[in-house]
């Protein structure tokens, strides 16, 4: 395809390699959306919203690694580690946490690092949680990775180019004793990214909203419970929906569940894990509805460690673990 205009070429190649890589994951596991979407999004609260930091009165580390469209060349591949804790001051509960996450597709790489605040207070029986997360953007171009028959083409890159911008995110939530709900919003400041030296290329964040909320369904078994989730995201342009019903069995010497979750018009995904001695196991397979077929899904590989620290705690205050709901 020809590019009229050397000038405004590289800047259309840059939108061309973005635009593609939307259109691959179109219908599948982002709708389009600049965010990455995790299959384990319920056992990652604090890092869909950020007043969830530190709400369960515990240390929580926490890495993911997510290969997605098996099969195909340069497949988007998704990275986070993240952690959070509780710190007891005086009067209400605080939490902080940090994080690192690296999204990579094709032939960028989408980078955030991130620190996390939130703070804690009853109300009506419940915690009300407010949270902010100020966050270092990064956006890399590989250009030396870039194979075409013209090398000599101005409209395309053929060096490595970064660019970095201050972004912010915050988020509400409210926990009563077996549910919990909140919204958050990524991108408040929308930053518009200059990736290289010059303002010729250019990638904004757009906004993204998040409702998410979960509920736990106890039956007759005391140590068998269903435990379900629900998140709901948009960019105000695309949009996706995620349901989760998990089954978990609490015994004495640890935990294991299985479930599934489905996607409308995206994909279904089935779970197993468990959580032995405080630390979390777990694998997802995503298998796309549509698109690129179910031989092509995404493989997702969860691991957590949960301690209870007591930093600066006054007395034991004993918390569901919102990981669990």
């Amino acid at each position: 395809m020809g590019v009229a205009h050397a000038h405004e070429g590289m800047k259309l190649s840059l939108r061309l390699f973005i635009t593609t890589g939307m259109l691959l994951l179109a219908g599948t596991q982002v709708r389009g959306q600049q965010d990455p979407s995790f299959a384990h999004y319920w056992a990652l609260q604090a890092y869909h919203n950020p007043a969830a930091s530190g709400l369960d009165g515990m240390l929580s580390v926490h890495g993911v690694y997510a290969m997605q469209m098996m099969g195909y060349e340069h497949a988007p591949a998704t990275m986070l580690v993240a952690a959070d804790l509780p710190v007891w001051l005086i009067g209400p509960a605080h939490g902080v946490g940090a994080g690192f996450q690296n999204d990579k597709i094709g032939l960028f790489e989408h980078k955030r690092f991130y620190v996390q605040y939130a703070y804690h207070a009853r109300l009506f029986g419940g915690r009300m949680s407010v949270g902010v997360r100020p966050v270092l953007a990064q956006e890399t171009f590989s250009g030396t990775r870039l194979d075409l028959s013209d090398t000599g083409d101005p409209a395309f890159p053929t060096s490595d180019a970064n660019g970095t911008a201050f972004d912010l995110d915050a988020g509400l939530r409210f926990d009563a004793k077996a549910w919990y709900a909140g919204m958050a919003v990524t991108h408040a400041l929308a930053p518009t990214v200059t990736i290289g030296d010059t303002k010729t290329n250019e990638l904004q964040l757009r906004q993204t909203y998040y409702l998410m909320g979960g509920y736990n369904i106890r039956l007759r078994q005391p140590l068998i419970k269903m435990q379900t989730a629900a998140m709901v995201r948009s960019d105000l342009i695309s949009w996706r929906a995620d349901l989760t019903a998990r089954m978990l069995y609490d015994g004495p010497k640890g935990k294991l569940y299985a479930g599934v979750g489905y996607s409308p018009t995206v994909s279904a995904t089935v779970y197993i894990g468990g959580d032995f001695h405080g630390i979390q196991l777990g694998y997802a397979y995503e298998c796309y509805t549509s698109g690129i077929g179910a031989l092509h899904g995404s493989h997702e590989v969860s691991i957590g460690y949960t301690a209870d620290l007591n930093l600066f705690k006054r007395g034991r205050n004993r918390h569901q673990s919102v990981r669990l709901l």
